[in-house]
């Protein structure tokens, strides 16, 4: 979370109210105010954040990752830019923890629907010329890949990300059918 808040030069409030958020809704509001304090320091030290991205990789599911990296996209997407910068942190992170470039292209293109004409194809990590089995074969996959009961234990605001996530491959899926007219 700080190497995304620090990676272009400048800590925003934008960012620290998602991270606030994020905070007291997953670990209460005593619990917060310390990670607070632990993000503060981290702010204001250097330290090698692959070394850390390593260390979550090796004690999480995919799918606690997949969130994470999500929380890093709300984070950098917070005021309503998303640096190149913060892209290429993000990415060094989502690539140490093993996300596939499919995954992290789903997860950033649920900020693109208004710059993409293809974001739901993104979404879905298919490409527009895939056929109607081949769509509706690839919004199953992702939506077994993102179904919030696979991040029950991680707290309520890693199950809402997700349910999120879920919401944008339906969504995704809806606007695929309708441009196509399929049933």
């Amino acid at each position: 979370i700080a190497s995304v808040m620090k990676a272009d030069q400048r800590i925003l409030r934008s960012e620290l109210a998602v991270v606030k958020t994020w905070l007291k809704n997953s670990f209460g509001e005593e619990k917060a105010l310390a990670y607070l304090k632990i993000l503060k320091d981290l702010l204001e030290k250097e330290y090698d954040e692959l070394v850390m991205a390593r260390q979550i990789m090796q004690n999480t599911s995919y799918s606690s990752r997949l969130m994470i990296v999500q929380l890093l996209l709300d984070i950098a997407h917070a005021d309503g830019e998303f640096s190149p910068e913060e892209s290429k942190m993000i990415n060094a992170i989502a690539q140490t923890m093993q996300i596939t470039t499919q995954d992290y292209q789903s997860l950033l293109s649920i900020f693109e629907k208004q710059t993409d004409k293809d974001w739901a194809y993104k979404v879905l990590e298919i490409e527009p010329s895939a056929t109607n089995d081949e769509v509706k074969k690839a919004y199953r996959k992702m939506a077994m890949k993102y179904h919030p009961d696979k991040v029950n234990n991680l707290g309520n605001d890693i199950k809402q990300k997700a349910t999120e996530k879920f919401r944008s491959i339906n969504e995704a899926y809806e606007t695929i059918k309708k441009q196509r007219n399929i049933a």
